[in-house]
């Protein structure tokens, strides 16, 4: 394995992290503070994004990968696309409103 592959196999560890602590703010709650843990798991998801991030950072440093940040016209679209799929989940009863 050279330099390249393990910061590849970082950043795939790293993506799997992030999924795991949402999984768990899923099950448990945003503001659960896990036994023997000092952050809640909204904490988590932000400290283990920041690993992401970071990873993909040294991965752009070294010429792998292109720029980690997307565009505000980007991150504009992928919203759009995440609404309009939330809509088909509530039009068929999958997605449901918080409750007040």
């Amino acid at each position: 394995m050279n330099r390249t592959e393990h910061l590849l196999e970082c950043l795939s560890e790293e993506c799997c992290e992030v999924g795991q602590r949402v999984s768990k703010a899923l099950r448990f709650g945003l503001k659960e503070i896990q036994k023997g843990q000092e952050l809640t798991n909204a904490q988590r998801i932000v400290e283990e994004l920041h690993d992401l991030i970071s990873v993909a950072h040294i991965l752009y440093s070294a010429g792998v990968i292109g720029a980690v940040w997307p565009s505000p016209e980007h991150t504009a679209a992928k919203l759009a696309k995440i609404e309009k799929f939330m809509e088909i989940g509530r039009v068929h009863g999958a997605l449901q409103e918080p409750r007040p």
